[in-house]
């Protein structure tokens, strides 16, 4: 799901998020950067980090290197 945000970037939600509103979202604000946000807050903080940490940071969460979701 793509949203428009007051502050001009395109966030992106998840298809695995299950529609359970516990989820954040990223958004490409600019060239090297990535934001995220917390889907329930929309208007509130958000983080930015640099695509090579973004891409760090994925890949290791999908070779499950941060454990499993909570049950």
């Amino acid at each position: 799901m793509i949203t428009p945000s007051e502050y001009g970037n395109r966030w992106r939600k998840s298809s695995h998020s299950g529609g359970q509103g516990a989820c954040v979202e990223i958004a490409v604000p600019g060239a090297g950067a990535v934001a995220v946000r917390d889907s329930k807050d929309p208007r509130g903080p958000q983080l930015r980090f640099s695509t090579e940490a973004w891409n760090a940071f994925a890949t290791a969460a999908a070779a499950g290197a941060f454990g499993g979701l909570p049950g």
